[in-house]
């Protein structure tokens, strides 16, 4: 989701310039990169950072957000072929899943409490990490009885490397050489209807 279905930002740092915790975020930002912080720890910190986060906070941050153009129209493309599209992202749950409003069939987030935080523990075994991503891609292709050559993966960072090296019709969308590297197809744009067109002629 972070960098594919949303151009040039995330999830988090949408929620921190709705929240003014943009410094605080990016500080936390840092440890991550300086491999301080794992993915649970980062987790636990913003868990810790949003403890007044609200339902309408993230449906605010949702909505200001600068999605790709297109998406409903795939959605709709993909579920009138009878086949199936789903998001599978390590960012909160809380802000992947308003994404079903827009016709994905299954959105798989990192799980947190319900908001507000203010009383609820967060479990870390809920909080995703890029290996899980082939793990849950498998487990919905064994689910709808499909081959991996009948999967599309569409990512744009090194999260969805391990899921790009598992399939083989993959398609990099606004990524870096890294990921565009190992990638079938590279895709620059802001239009997912584009890089959809693009992408079946994998299929």
């Amino acid at each position: 989701m972070d960098g594919t279905l949303l151009t040039g930002t995330t999830a988090n740092l949408q929620l921190a310039r709705h929240l003014g915790t943009l410094t605080e975020l990016h500080a936390l930002e840092a440890r991550f990169a300086a491999g301080t912080l794992d993915t649970r720890g980062f987790s636990t910190e913003i868990h810790r950072l949003w403890h007044h986060l609200t339902p309408d906070h993230v449906t605010a941050a949702y909505t200001a957000s600068p999605w790709l153009t297109g998406i409903p129209d795939v959605c709709a493309d993909i579920r009138a072929r009878g086949e199936h599209s789903a998001v599978i992202t390590m960012s909160p749950d809380f802000f992947a899943r308003h994404l079903l409003d827009l016709g994905f069939d299954h959105v798989i987030a990192s799980r947190f409490p319900p908001l507000p935080f203010t009383t609820a523990p967060l479990d870390t075994s809920g909080i995703l990490t890029p290996d899980d991503k082939v793990r849950i891609a498998e487990e919905l292709r064994t689910r709808h009885g499909l081959t991996t050559g009948q999967c599309l993966a569409y990512g744009d960072s090194m999260s969805d490397a391990p899921l790009f090296r598992h399939l083989t019709n993959t398609i990099a969308v606004n990524a870096d050489h890294h990921l565009a590297g190992i990638a079938a197809l590279d895709y620059r744009g802001t239009d997912l209807t584009a890089a959809y067109t693009l992408a079946r002629t994998l299929l």
